[in-house]
């Protein structure tokens, strides 16, 4: 009897993790971890409408997908979220198909490689040219705010939905300079991680507090995740120094992100609200 009601309690809570029925649109989908999100989703049975302003990501991931899924569950769109008018056009076809969103997952950013120019290293702040500021805020804040104000009004006026906000480790924390060092340039030349990218993820996360109050009371929640680095090819130099600063002793494995994206984009966290989840190996408690 009492196996049966176990087995009947896990039956109960994994419904919670069930978004069959519902649509899920992503930002910045043509990338490692929109790849992955995607995955997680279509995994639990949501409806996924990957979008990017490169194309040609954007179809490396449905072919991706197209190995584990079925290309009727998800669908791929070019939109360009740093332009109100691309964002309101893929609103309106996606209306015109009969789906309304439910869930709009903010991951659109852009991560600039760093490198060393031995005359003028243009990821450090002294140097950091006006039009490379501007182009990484349009996308990582003001994109992200322009499809909120779209999908986000969208779901207050239906009711219901869910927002989430990719941001970082480094939304708590300051880079640690020190990793991106190399002994072959002096001290001006070093390459940093460029100040936009701590700007705009901080911001992102005050943009989940406000979001979290704003719609509640029309069944909008807000919440955010914080990655740790992961690994996508970093050379070995590079993840010594970083792993060395994780409790874990390593960096993320890009899947290891999907059952959080599940759990904060479904039912199973609907009393979770205005909150950053933080996954990074324990890096942010040392």
């Amino acid at each position: 009897m009492e196996d049966k009601l176990e087995v009947k309690c896990i039956i109960m809570n994994l419904k919670k993790f069930n978004l069959n029925n519902k649509n899920a649109l992503i930002t910045g989908a043509g990338g490692l971890l929109g790849f992955e999100h995607a995955y997680a989703l279509l995994e639990i049975g949501a409806y996924v409408i990957l979008t990017d302003q490169n194309i040609k990501f954007l179809h490396k991931n449905k072919i991706k997908l197209k190995k584990y899924f079925s290309d009727k569950n998800f669908c791929t769109m070019k939109m360009d979220i740093t332009k109100e008018s691309s964002i309101l056009s893929c609103s309106k076809k996606l209306k015109m198909k009969g789906k309304c969103i439910d869930i709009l997952i903010n991951n659109a950013a852009i991560n600039p490689k760093l490198s060393s120019i031995k005359k003028n290293n243009n990821t450090r702040l002294e140097h950091l040219p006006l039009k490379d500021w501007n182009k990484e805020i349009s996308v990582g804040l003001t994109g992200t705010f322009l499809c909120i104000k779209t999908f986000g009004y969208e779901m207050a006026k239906n009711e219901g939905g869910i927002i989430l906000n990719i941001l970082s480790d480094l939304s708590i924390i300051a880079p640690d300079q020190r990793i991106y060092a190399e002994s072959k340039f002096n001290k001006k030349q070093q390459p940093v991680k460029p100040l936009t990218y701590s700007t705009i993820k901080t911001g992102l996360l005050g943009m989940t507090r406000y979001l979290a109050t704003y719609w509640t009371d029309r069944g909008v929640r807000c919440n955010a995740l914080s990655p740790g680095g992961v690994f996508d090819g970093h050379n070995n130099k590079f993840q010594k120094k970083l792993s060395k600063l994780i409790p874990m002793g390593r960096m993320a494995n890009k899947n290891e992100y999907r059952s959080a994206i599940q759990f904060l984009c479904s039912d199973a966290s609907s009393y979770m609200n205005g909150h950053n989840l933080i996954i990074d190996g324990g890096r942010t408690i040392w």
